[in-house]
Formats: structure tokens, C-alpha cells, sequence
């Protein structure tokens, strides 16, 4: 395994996280117990979750990805060699079940969340606690087209670091991040916290593959300069990178089968280039999801690489990524499909 520094803190992660979405949905306690004593051993070190998981969010299961982490958590004796990351949700109407529809990131919700995270997950302190979007209107989640509208804004940025800076005093809380975030938000964050002394942030968690670069225009400059380094989720496109809808096939119990929300991947372009990436891997000898892994590993101004799996077998070959070095010619064809289209799947 290779190891990354978080930001410029002195802990060092491991260059593949494990996400953790699917447990309380499509896995079992068991096998997410599995999953995760398979990368410990592997040499992760750094696993990802949310107070809003698992995914797709219901008001049934919310939570229960967390619990079962913690169960694992409490069985370990090694939690100071284990970098837990988990998030706490911003202002949302789709989520009413959550602190009765009042979530934000004001005092009050901010410490209802984090004690109940830290309930669930069995521990003392977070190692990482991240904002899991902005609490403004702006580009996430797939949002095309900026639309000004500053009364929407919410809870300010300022208001929101005072508040962590004090469960970083009280040990609740070690460092900090971003997720879902734009440049304008990165560069919000940094001129906060260096104006009025309040803790940076250190990384930041955006989607980043083959089909949606987007980090990479305006958002990388800042994780190179500034050190806020890029957790990368959805590695491999809701699987789609994989290869395996090619062709309108829809594998038994996968996820864009279970649940047709997720159609971020799955329109033409996306599935046009998708059909390029998996051609050119397969001609490389290489199977479609580790490169697509092998290339994000690759990234310069990337900390870690959070991969998920549903299966023991998928995890295997995710986490086997690690080893594959993709030759310069490789890397040539890839940036050719990519001009070809850019971020099909913004």
C-alpha cells in the first residue's frame, strides 16, 4: 500500500480509502465486517463514511452504515492506527427526516450530528470530519449552470469553522474537510480560516473518473498550492466503468439496477465513452475497473482514492488496483477519448 500526508497535518493515509455507502442497504453487518478486515490487512488504514449513509438515504436506514462500522471499530485494538473520516449533512429539503428538516451547519446541528456520530461509531474522536455539501446554492451534485442567489446562502462559512474549532478543542474532532465543493468554496474556506484563525481544511471530497474531470479545472490548482488534497469518490462512475451495463445489460442486484436514481453515468455520451475506455483496457490487457482505478492512483494532486464494493470479489480487484502502472502510450489514448468528449458526466 502507499500512503499519502493528509494535507499538512502529520497523519499519512492510505492511497485507497474504503467507502462504506452500500452497508445497511446492500450489504449485511457481516460482510461490511469482511470488507473492512480484508483492506485492513491490505494496508488501508483510511475508511469514509456519513451520518446520511448508506445510500440511496432513507429515514429507515440512516445512520446504520456508521453502526456498523463502530461494531467493527469496537472489536479493534488498533483505533489510533485507523483514520476514520465521516461527514455531517449541510441544509437539504430532501432529507426531512433528518434533525426534523432543520439540518445546517449552525452550533446546534453540527453537535447533534458529531455526538451521534461518534455514538454510532463507537469511538471518542473523529479524524476526519467533513462538511458533505455547502450550505449555499451553488454547483453540486451534478448542477450545471451557476445561478447567483446569495440570500440562500445560509449558514456562513465563518460561523460554521467557529463552531468545529471548538470540538477540535475538545478533541471530538482532529482535522477537517470539504466535500461537493467548488474553487470559489475552496478558496472561501482558506481565507477564513487564515483571516480569523480557524482550522484549515485539508482535503476536499469531489467525484473524480474518466468521465467526470471536472476537479481538474480550477479545483486541482488549489490541492497542489494549498495542499487540500482531492478525495476522489465515485472512482468508477456508480460502476459504471466497470463495463458491466454495456449493452443495456443490467447485472442482478447491482446498484443502477436495484436503484434508477443514479443516472448521473448512464446517458449517451457517458455510455458512448465508457464503451472507448473498456475497449482500450481490454485491448491493454487490462480490466476496465482497475484501469480506471489505475488512473486515478495516478493523479498528482490526489490523496486517496475512495473505492467501494459490494462483493468481496470486487473489493479484491479494486483494491489490487494499487499494483497497476499505466505506460505513457496508455495514458496518451486515455487523454485522446478525453478530448474527444471532456466530462461526459459532469
Amino acid at each position: 500500500m502507499q500512503f499519502k500526508p493528509l494535507g499538512r497535518t502529520d497523519l499519512k493515509v492510505s492511497l485507497l480509502c474504503l467507502g462504506t455507502m452500500t452497508w445497511g442497504e446492500q450489504n449485511t453487518e457481516a460482510e461490511a465486517h469482511m470488507q473492512l478486515d480484508y483492506a485492513a490487512d491490505a494496508g488501508i488504514n483510511f475508511i469514509d463514511t456519513a451520518e446520511l449513509y448508506p445510500v440511496p438515504p432513507k429515514a429507515e436506514t440512516q445512520g446504520r452504515t456508521e453502526e456498523y462500522l463502530g461494531t467493527w471499530l469496537h472489536r479493534r485494538k488498533d483505533r489510533d492506527k485507523l483514520i476514520i473520516a465521516t461527514k455531517v449533512c449541510a441544509k437539504a429539503d430532501w432529507i426531512p427526516y433528518i434533525r426534523n428538516g432543520s439540518a445546517c451547519l449552525d452550533r446546534k446541528n453540527i453537535e447533534a450530528a458529531l455526538n451521534s456520530s461518534l455514538r454510532r461509531l463507537q469511538t471518542d474522536y473523529i479524524d476526519l470530519y467533513q462538511l458533505h455539501w455547502p450550505e449555499r446554492d451553488t454547483n453540486f451534485f451534478g448542477k450545471l449552470g451557476y445561478y447567483h442567489a446569495p440570500e440562500k446562502d445560509g449558514v456562513p462559512i465563518e460561523e460554521t469553522l467557529a463552531v468545529l474549532d471548538g470540538f477540535i478543542q475538545s478533541g471530538k474532532i482532529r482535522y477537517l474537510g470539504i466535500s461537493n465543493e467548488t474553487p470559489w468554496g475552496i478558496a472561501e474556506y482558506l481565507k477564513v480560516s487564515g483571516q480569523k484563525g480557524l482550522p484549515r481544511i485539508v482535503s476536499i471530497q469531489n467525484p473524480y473518473n474518466l468521465l467526470n474531470r471536472t476537479f481538474e479545472i480550477g479545483a486541482a490548482e488549489f490541492a497542489h498550492r494549498e495542499d487540500v488534497g482531492l478525495l476522489a469518490y465515485s472512482p468508477l462512475g456508480f460502476g459504471v466503468l466497470s463495463g458491466k451495463y454495456l449493452n443495456d445489460t443490467w447485472p442482478e442486484g447491482a446498484r443502477l439496477t436495484l436503484f434508477d436514481r443514479f443516472s448521473r453515468y448512464t446517458g449517451p455520451e457517458g455510455t458512448q465513452c465508457t464503451g472507448a475506455y473498456a475497449e482500450l483496457a481490454r485491448n491493454n490487457g487490462l480490466d476496465p475497473a482497475q484501469m480506471a482505478l489505475a488512473f486515478v492512483n495516478s493523479r498528482p494532486f490526489l490523496t486517496s482514492n475512495i473505492i467501494g464494493a459490494t462483493s468481496m470479489e470486487q473489493l479484491k480487484m479494486n483494491i489490487a488496483s494499487i499494483d497497476i502502472k499505466l505506460s505513457k502510450e496508455l495514458l496518451r489514448a486515455i487523454e485522446e477519448i478525453h478530448t474527444r468528449q471532456p466530462n461526459p458526466c459532469p
